[in-house]
């Protein structure tokens, strides 16, 4: 189908087919109709399914200027707010709206002098409730409202910030609420807010036939070690480096630029300016190492990552889920790292337990250790210098190069087995010129 077969007028058809957008993914297919009709929907997809457009063009459709606010999204994180804003105003750039993003992080001034010219207003949740409280947002008149990431929202401890800015927001109005899963506390506020919704979901964009898995277990000493051996052997294009905590993301960024690598941290401790633009620098290739936070990635749609990597284990089994959903989409290859070490192993079982993943394990060979300097201390324990060792070559019984198969797969409850292991295309060659150049010195911090 296009999408003026979905409902959406020629202008908007032609806007998209401009953007090079000419036909609908499946949760706009599914969503579009029933949003023209003036619907509620209740959606659940994964980051980079479309849903932006799926709620947001039949949005644009039914706007006219007013000088009052009639649609409002409500987003977890200051990204994703950012990045849908930028999509609405792509998509309505011919509608002379406008579009207002509100976060934290930055001054209230400059929002406040914006949401008085504003149509359309995405923001966080703590900051709607700042400008609210000021007086500075009129929700009485919102004829539209979208809870984007529903479930990260819960997850992030918003219900009660989100159900005071809905009380403001007329009875009478179109909802869209999207997560990529309906908990209990979704389910009670489509419950409690929605009118008679319409459900619709679509498979992860992950194409399991193109991603593949592995997990090494490694002792904690030399989990960095190890990691700088695969982003040297893999050469990835893109790759998303997770880490547990702020502190965490911040050190192993710091020690992989220190190691040459092109890397920078995102999490919720940098400044907006900073995150921003370290995420505009990802989707342009520079850095091609991004080490993040969980919630700072989360709902972020960067395409052509290659390599994902664990270096820490997530708590909740849907977290796995949603970060090896980074890759492998549109066609391309994939491939997902988990490392391994004691304190990793509870929470891996739960995603072995809870998940349709499978995932192969891998033995370790000899490779070079190196420095990690932790912060605490000049040298971390254990992790002095080593030689480096002798790697197998790369065939189809083999994963990484160095590194190979125990002969059985790890599965989650309705994982299939596989066997072999395709070729995959290395990167551009992005280490290798720093290398050459050496790298022994260090350069400014991680994030910069």
């Amino acid at each position: 189908m296009n999408f003026k077969e979905l409902g959406l007028s020629e202008s908007m058809s032609v806007n998209l087919t401009s953007m090079g957008i000419t036909e609908p993914t499946a949760i706009q297919e599914k969503g579009i109709p029933i949003a023209m009709q003036g619907r509620d929907v209740v959606g659940v997809s994964e980051t980079g399914s479309g849903k932006t457009l799926a709620f947001g063009a039949p949005i644009l459709e039914k706007l006219q200027k007013s000088g009052h606010v009639q649609a409002l999204v409500i987003a977890p994180t200051r990204e994703l707010a950012e990045q849908i804003a930028g999509e609405f105003k792509k998509f309505g750039r011919n509608l002379n709206l406008n579009v207002v993003s509100i976060y934290g992080g930055v001054s209230l001034l400059p929002q406040m002098e914006n949401l008085r010219r504003a149509d359309i207003v995405v923001g966080t949740p703590g900051r709607l409730l700042d400008h609210m409280e000021r007086r500075n947002l009129n929700l009485s008149k919102v004829k539209f409202l979208v809870l984007d990431e529903a479930d990260k929202m819960v997850e992030m401890g918003f219900v009660e910030d989100v159900e005071r800015i809905i009380s403001q927001i007329p009875e009478k109005k179109q909802m869209f609420l999207f997560g990529a899963t309906i908990t209990n506390e979704v389910a009670g506020i489509t419950k409690k807010y929605a009118n008679n919704p319409e459900y619709i979901s679509t498979k992860t964009n992950v194409d399991e036939a193109l991603l593949e898995q592995f997990y090494f277990n490694v002792d904690q000493s030399e989990k960095f070690s190890l990691l700088v051996h695969l982003l040297k052997s893999e050469d990835p294009n893109l790759a998303i480096v997770f880490c547990a905590t702020r502190t965490n993301t911040d050190v192993v960024a710091r020690n992989l630029d220190r190691q040459g690598f092109d890397a920078q941290a995102i999490h919720g401790g940098l400044s907006q300016n900073q995150r921003t633009r370290v995420i505009d620098g990802f989707h342009k290739g520079d850095p091609h190492i991004l080490v993040a936070t969980a919630v700072a990635a989360r709902g972020l749609d960067i395409k052509n990552v290659s390599h994902i990597f664990n270096y820490d284990t997530p708590k909740d089994p849907k977290e796995y889920v949603h970060r090896i959903g980074r890759t492998a989409r549109a066609g391309e290859s994939g491939k997902a790292f988990t490392l391994l070490s004691q304190r990793d192993h509870e929470f891996f079982s739960a995603v072995l337990r809870h998940c349709p993943v499978q995932i192969t394990k891998l033995t370790i060979g000899e490779f070079e250790k190196v420095k990690f300097d932790s912060g605490r201390n000049r040298y971390s324990s254990r992790g002095g210098f080593g030689s480096r060792g002798s790697f197998g070559q790369r065939d189809s019984r083999h994963g990484p190069s160095g590194f190979s198969r125990e002969g059985s797969q790890e599965r989650g409850s309705f994982g299939n087995s596989r066997s072999g292991t395709r070729g995959f295309k290395p990167g551009q060659g992005r280490f290798s010129h720093r290398r050459q150049s050496g790298f022994q010195g260090s350069r400014s911090g991680g994030h910069r």
